[in-house]
């Protein structure tokens, strides 16, 4: 993602078809918060809505456990699969107490949640930096090109200004360009996927689009299935105007798959079913 305009996330927001994204995504969330339940136990609906975007985005990273076997394991430790399900439990546990660092120092935070992910499987030098020239990388899903580690500093410091100084293009913009970059240069060694979600959710949350949370675009993208969260990714490597709002766009559609999901607790919920 590369520009010159002085506000280039505004200038992605004109894009063809991102505005009727974001305008879908504004309204689809306005209906959820609108759910009665919402007024009395949006606790409730916040604490399950994060079980089932961690469960989503550990999907995604290749631990596609039934929710329930979520819900009920307690150790994680152990096998690789046991391991990036609590790795995605803890990064959205953390994700809500990081808003007020993201603001000032997106890259603190992306080291913290790298920090998060890792749980000491990684060496302890490999962690919450960005990778050295000549480090593995270990990212099955994603098979782009991987960036140079001075490409990777450079672009990094860049998404990390363009945060900072804040911009006028929607939530649904800034999130899915923060995700985008850190699938494409994936700047750590491991858990790349799972820290790019987790950094769109903080967006999601920090930009009051979304603030109880409750909307977890991590199950939209599960729910689209690897493939299509692939091919989009692929489209915003591009850089061209298509791919790019196609990215957003399938953001925005993982966005409203969420609220789908969180208005089907709100209706167990009122039926007392939860």
């Amino acid at each position: 993602m590369s520009t010159t305009a002085s506000d280039p996330l505004a200038t992605l927001g004109a894009l063809p078809g991102v505005p009727d994204a974001v305008d879908s995504v504004r309204k689809a969330v306005d209906r959820a918060y609108g759910h009665r339940v919402m007024r009395r136990r949006s606790n409730e609906v916040t604490a399950e809505a994060a079980l089932r975007g961690s469960r989503g985005s550990a999907a995604l990273a290749g631990a596609d456990w039934n929710l329930e076997e979520v819900r009920r394991r307690t150790d994680f430790s152990g096998e690789d699969e046991a391991r990036t399900v609590g790795a995605a439990l803890r990064l959205t546990a953390e994700a809500g107490q990081l808003l007020s660092v993201w603001r000032q120092s997106p890259l603190r935070v992306l080291a913290r949640l790298h920090l998060v992910a890792a749980g000491g499987a990684a060496p302890d030098d490999a962690v919450g930096r960005p990778r050295l020239a000549g480090e593995p990388v270990e990212e099955p899903l994603i098979e782009a090109p991987l960036p140079g580690a001075d490409e990777v500093a450079g672009r990094l410091e860049g998404l990390s200004r363009l945060i900072i100084a804040g911009s006028a293009a929607p939530a649904l913009v800034t999130a899915a360009v923060v995700h985008g970059e850190l699938l494409a240069l994936r700047p750590f060694g491991s858990h790349n996927g799972l820290v790019a979600r987790t950094a769109e959710r903080v967006v999601l949350i920090g930009s009051g689009l979304d603030p109880k949370s409750v909307c977890p675009a991590e199950v939209g993208h599960a729910e689209q299935g690897r493939a299509a969260y692939v091919a989009a990714f692929e489209g915003y490597t591009t850089g061209t105007p298509e791919g790019v709002a196609a990215w957003i766009a399938h953001c925005g559609r993982s966005v409203e798959l969420g609220v789908r999901e969180s208005t089907a607790v709100c209706e167990a919920l009122q039926r007392g079913a939860a």
